[in-house]
């Protein structure tokens, strides 16, 4: 695996540096700029109010009149300073002090203030005197700001106190050589947990036989990663090379962009008007917005907490019962596939007399011996799924997703069944759109099971936080229905 750092310096070294307990998000940096010159600018209009009152004998009761003109001219400068590109990362990054733009703003900023004193008739009520302070210390702490912070986000850079976004890259030797780790994070705000060369020369044949980068290897050193996206460092002119890795990639669950190539970096090097990172390219959006997942974490928890508490005493009384009845364990534990295909280990209210977890994992049947009485009664009312809220306030699983699996199964479906895979894309369920669809229990013949598959994708390709709660509802009619559960 080739690697290639900024300045020749070993991954090592920059790993080394990059450990740190605080790191600042790299979408934060130009937000925290801007949120500081704000409060430069309002602690210069209350200090220069209170300032020049004093110097001259007077009250300072009018400091919030100033703070407030402040907050105003704040408001200004930053729209400004916006639209000069002064908050672009790559500005913020330059050498070379911006000084003469600040300055700029800054003037435009008192102009816009004039003219809203004006407006409101408001101008005899300031002194000329503390407005004159005002832009005095205004201007000041602006360029002052404006020097040590890029300062500080250089130092910041180097140290490795930068946090980007954790991507696995991968690309041809030719094209990474470009793209050193402190590069890609300082051009497009990534951090490199993982570099994966493929084995091709410049010309990749993706449909090569023979080819050491297998399938199951390449999802499985993404999944080890504990990436957020993954990016590609591919010649934009092979599309078919493109559309042949994404073929492999579309198993894993996360978004795939594509960096400029040579060609263009070449004609973005000469460009400063817009941040490099808006010139990759999404070739493979992720399943669920960020939007989507906060919505659907807080519907999961909100409802898990609440169901937990409300069903204790009854899960106190089953877990007796089965204690009672017969030996062994209360909670049955076994190793299924979650989000991205990562194991967990899923709960269930024991209701066999035997615990398979292993390479022979038999479906239940109707009339099967191994289910005990008490067992037979908690699995037609889906009791025995009961533990797994716990499964979901950990974050292992959801309300509503696909149902998991057994492992062995996974693997058995998996190889049988086209696209059982993207069934991962999302978190697993305690219920699902294919068990509210009658296709709950067991799945005797393989077209149940491919049945089943199609509407767990349906629901993957159609998710909405409305269809969640429809799915939610309607799992307790179908509880009363009893139907396929045995």
């Amino acid at each position: 695996m080739t690697d290639l750092t900024n300045a020749g310096e070993s991954a090592a070294a920059f790993e080394g540096r990059s450990r740190v307990r605080l790191a600042i998000p790299f979408s934060l940096i130009e937000p925290l700029f801007a949120v500081l010159d704000c409060s430069i600018i309002v602690a210069a209009g209350a200090i220069g109010g209170i300032a020049y009152q004093r110097a001259v004998g007077g009250s300072a009761e009018d400091a919030s009149f100033y703070a407030g003109l402040g907050l105003v001219a704040s408001l200004a400068y930053v729209l400004v300073a916006h639209f000069l590109g002064l908050y672009r990362l790559n500005q913020l990054l330059d050498d070379e002090f911006d000084g003469g733009r600040v300055w700029a703003g800054w003037c435009l900023a008192a102009l816009i203030l004039a003219v809203v004193l004006f407006l409101f008739k408001s101008g005899g009520d300031a002194s000329r005197g503390s407005v004159v302070c005002f832009f005095a210390m205004g201007s000041a702490g602006l360029l002052g700001a404006r020097w040590l912070g890029k300062r500080q986000l250089r130092s910041a850079l180097v140290a490795g106190t930068i946090r980007g976004r954790h991507a696995v890259v991968i690309g041809t030797q030719g094209e990474l050589a470009q793209f050193g780790r402190g590069d890609l994070l300082a051009r497009f705000g990534l951090h490199e947990v993982d570099r994966i060369t493929l084995p091709w020369g410049e010309a990749p044949k993706l449909s090569a036989s023979g080819s050491v980068l297998q399938d199951d290897a390449l999802t499985k050193r993404i999944r080890d990663a504990s990436a957020e996206e993954i990016v590609l460092a591919l010649s934009w002119s092979g599309p078919q090379d493109i559309e042949a890795l994404l073929d492999r990639l579309r198993v894993v669950p996360l978004p795939v962009r594509l960096l400029p190539d040579r060609a263009v970096s070449t004609v973005l090097r000469h460009q400063s008007s817009m941040p490099q990172r808006l010139y990759m390219v999404e070739v493979q959006p992720a399943p669920l917005s960020v939007f989507d997942r906060l919505t659907k974490r807080l519907l999961d928890v909100i409802v898990a907490a609440t169901s937990l508490a409300l069903l204790t005493p009854l899960l106190i009384v089953v877990a007796v019962a089965i204690k009672l009845e017969s030996r062994g364990p209360v909670i049955f534990r076994q190793r299924r596939h979650g989000f991205n295909g990562k194991p967990f280990i899923i709960y269930k209210l024991r209701s066999m007399s035997v615990q398979e977890d292993g390479g022979t994992v038999v479906q239940a049947t109707k009339q099967d011996p191994r289910v005990t009485r008490v067992g037979r009664l908690i699995r037609q009312t889906s009791i025995d799924e009961l533990p797994q809220l716990l499964n979901v306030i950990q974050g292992h699983m959801s309300i509503v997703g696909p149902r998991p699996h057994a492992l062995v199964h996974d693997y058995e479906y998996g190889s049988m069944i086209a696209n059982y895979a993207f069934r991962h894309h999302v978190k697993p369920g305690m219920t699902g759109w294919a068990q509210v669809q009658g296709y709950r229990g067991g799945t005797p013949r393989l077209e149940l099971m491919e049945r089943r598959v199609a509407l767990d994708l349906w629901y993957i390709d159609n998710w909405s936080l409305i269809l969640d709660v429809h799915i939610m509802l309607k799992t307790a009619f179908e509880l009363i229905r009893s139907r396929n559960a045995y």
